[in-house]
């Protein structure tokens, strides 16, 4: 793994030119990273919210997810992240007052990120206490647990028998590829066998609702009106959209950017086919989703599907990533309606989405706090796993003013701050190693 952040030139100018892309698609409200921020839009297109109370919104639902996992776990694991580059770029673009203004504020973002966090990275490496290198003890909870997100989501959405079918057959095939193919990521087959079932349990239940001749739920002409219109938003800004995924495939090709947790720590090991396979996995999870949101607010996620994520990590050369990028953005934006219409009649598969939406923050959450305190143990031992979890028990118990997935990355970095304090004083020593 990658001791820390080491950017070319042309890969941050690469970093500062999205930044200032993303900026200017927010600032139209034509697409941005949060997916909690995509149904606020249709108040802001239709002018029924300003763009202040908006952008208060996006910097709500992402401070803490920029500064709480983004930037640690950009750090720990020497790759950036969505969370770190396109969050802060919500927000600077919603917020900002004329549309010139926007890419500079995202450019000036990209710049924060690619000259200043290397040097926080130095710093930090230097301390007696070490926090960036013990939070590489994250990789291993949250590659591992997070293979059992399709086993969460299949039992709350179809039972606990098939639910414990899919567990079996997940820990089978884990087994299984840690025997015989040990250099391959273990739970990739797990993955996909997991999610094979869920998206065929969920077909073959919108089926028999078809055999048995369910009718239409009423509000599904104004929706399908509602979702037209979006559409149609979307396509008058092809070429804007193109430019987009050329640029996100093209950053992840270069192999400094990972698109979802698991994945930043597979690309900063090198690992890129199996980051691909990860990435794919939570793309056919979370299409539904994303294509519902976008259909209704007329505003498009900034990765898309994420499938120019995967796609970008196996290809050879920049030229053909953004090749490959423009295509398939213009290839997603294109269907929109026709997905629309499909996921329209499989209410279970867009029940599924929400499954593995929630599941894979359950799976994440329990890994990162885990990882959190297998951190503090390298850290200091039993006295910072009691400062790094009393930190985030605190935070429990102030009722979360930094978003659950975040608050245990967060105690880790201030613990780590305090133990370095504590070492100064002459009242800690480090662990050794």
């Amino acid at each position: 793994m990658s001791a820390g952040l080491d950017l070319t030139a042309a890969q941050q100018a690469l970093v500062i030119a999205l930044c200032a892309l993303t900026a200017l698609v927010a600032h139209l409200a034509l697409a941005v990273f949060n997916d909690g921020v995509r149904p606020f839009l249709l108040d802001f297109v239709q002018g029924r919210s300003g763009r202040s109370a908006t952008g208060a919104v996006a910097f709500g639902l992402s401070a803490g997810f920029v500064f709480g996992l983004g930037a640690p776990l950009a750090l720990s694991s020497g790759v950036l992240n969505p969370w770190l580059l396109f969050l802060p770029t919500d927000v600077l673009g919603l917020l900002a007052p004329r549309r010139w203004l926007a890419p500079l504020l995202g450019g000036a973002w990209g710049a924060v990120v690619v000259f200043g966090l290397g040097g926080a990275d130095q710093l930090a490496r230097g301390l007696p206490v070490d926090f960036l290198t013990a939070m590489r003890q994250m990789s291993t909870p949250i590659l591992f647990l997070f293979t059992l997100f399709p086993v969460l989501a299949v039992t709350r959405q179809f039972g606990r028998a098939r639910g414990a079918l899919t567990a079996v057959l997940e820990l089978a095939l884990t087994v299984l590829t840690l025997r015989f193919w040990p250099g391959v990521f273990a739970g990739s087959l797990a993955m996909a066998a997991g999610l094979l079932l869920l998206i065929g349990f969920a077909v073959r239940e919108d089926l028999r609702g078809r055999a048995e001749g369910q009718p239409a739920q009423d509000g599904d002409d104004a929706l399908a009106s509602l979702f037209g219109a979006g559409a149609l938003r979307l396509r008058r800004h092809l070429p804007l959209f193109m430019a987009l995924g050329a640029g996100v495939c093209v950053l992840a090709q270069s192999h400094v950017f990972g698109g979802g947790e698991a994945t930043s720590f597979l690309i900063g090991e090198g690992r890129y086919a199996e980051a691909a396979q990860v990435d794919f996995y939570r793309v056919l999870g979370f299409v539904p989703l994303i294509a519902t949101t976008a259909l209704a607010s007329g505003a498009y996620g900034i990765a898309g599907f994420t499938l120019v994520c995967p796609l970008g990590y196996l290809l050879p050369d920049p030229l053909s990533a953004a090749a490959v990028g423009a295509g398939v953005f213009a290839l997603e934006v294109l269907a929109l309606s026709s997905l629309g219409r499909v996921l329209g009649g499989l209410p279970s598969v867009r029940n599924s989405s929400e499954q593995l939406r929630g599941a894979i923050g359950e799976t994440l959450g329990l890994a990162i706090l885990f990882g959190s305190l297998l951190a503090a143990h390298v850290m200091g031992g039993g006295f910072a796993i009691m400062v790094v979890g009393g930190l985030y028990l605190l935070n429990e118990a102030m009722g979360r003013p930094v978003v659950r997935m975040a608050a245990a990355p967060v105690a880790v970095v201030a613990g780590g701050v305090l133990l370095n304090v504590l070492y100064w004083l002459g009242l800690f020593t480090p662990a050794e190693g």
